[in-house]
């Protein structure tokens, strides 16, 4: 299966354990943009407003444009500062274009009990519970 990764940038130090489990399970994987830099959004936001707006879009685009080519998506949804399996917006936006597109969501931790709970739940993501090898 190919397989979109994406999740916070505070997890991009978990991406290459995880994509290299995929790989050894037959998977294929594509890494989150700027998963190289996971600066890059601040420098450009230290550019200014409009130049992190223009970005922040392109990055949506380019996100939308590999969901499109993938049969699934993998949410590493983590603990980040104290909230439990945290998913951002960017996140859920892309978990959303998955749905659209009718691709599988796969999370590795259940959905967060915050506000977003109910919207999150309804995607129907398969909850991987922490392993990976469920992931089919």
């Amino acid at each position: 299966m190919k397989i979109l990764i994406c999740c916070s940038k505070t997890f991009y130090d978990k991406l290459a354990p995880v994509k290299s489990k995929l790989e050894s399970l037959g998977h294929s994987i594509l890494l989150p943009n700027s998963h190289d830099n996971p600066a890059r959004e601040y420098e450009i936001l230290a550019k200014s407003p409009e130049e992190h707006k223009k970005w922040k879009g392109e990055m949506f685009r380019q996100s939308e444009k590999k969901i499109k080519q993938v049969d699934a998506l993998l949410v590493l949804n983590y603990e980040k500062k104290g909230q439990k399996n945290y998913i951002g917006g960017s996140t859920l936006l892309e978990m959303y274009d998955a749905f659209r597109h009718n691709k599988k969501i796969f999370m590795v931790n259940p959905a967060p009990e915050n506000m977003l709970k109910d919207e999150v739940v309804g995607l129907s993501p398969i909850i991987l519970n922490g392993d990976l090898e469920k992931v089919e």
